[in-house]
């Protein structure tokens, strides 16, 4: 597929997981008995299918969580004016936060039911400018190690004609939940 037929795939995927979203639970935080009895892939794709709240995050930073399976994770996004920085350039903190997002979203699918999770140490790479005129681009995570204490990940930011813009990699601590 031609660079342009993937953006163009992108964009529509993109519109339409959006509009699910809105139109589903919204953007919030999910209850706590939503989520009782649910392992971490299931909690994502309520969430993909707009049976649970998305974070608020998504909206400020204008990225959606666009597809979710066992150990991977896909957000999308496209920097805008408002996420440059005072040097005239996409802000590192947008980098940043899509690939953060990838990242823990691909950790939170390998959790089974009462375990949770947090980022202990998040490594970014910037190696390609993006700007408004970028198109989509996508973060897409993938979890090398979920152990019971400890999860490893790596993701990568890439374009419609597959060019890396960022790649990261993280390290979550795993715990048991606590009670609600």
């Amino acid at each position: 597929m031609s660079a342009e037929a993937t953006q163009t795939e992108w964009v529509r995927h993109f519109d339409e997981t959006r509009a699910r979203l809105r139109s589903g639970a919204g953007a919030g935080l999910a209850d706590p008995t939503q989520l009782a009895g649910l392992n971490g892939l299931q909690q994502m794709q309520a969430m993909l299918e707009g049976r649970l709240p998305y974070p608020h995050i998504a909206d400020t930073m204008d990225f959606a969580l666009v597809e979710v399976a066992e150990g991977r994770a896909v957000f999308q996004g496209q920097p805008q004016l408002k996420h440059y920085n005072p040097l005239g350039s996409v802000h590192g903190g947008w980098y940043a936060t899509l690939l953060d997002s990838a990242l823990g979203c691909a950790v939170h699918t390998t959790l089974p039911v009462g375990r949770g999770y947090t980022t202990a140490e998040l490594g970014v790479n910037i190696v390609r400018a993006a700007s408004h005129k970028s198109g989509p681009l996508r973060a897409i995570g993938t979890v090398l190690h979920a152990g019971r204490q400890l999860a490893t990940a790596e993701a990568r930011i890439v374009g419609a004609d597959g060019k890396l813009y960022a790649h990261a990699t993280t390290t979550c601590l795993v715990f048991e939940a606590p009670a609600r």
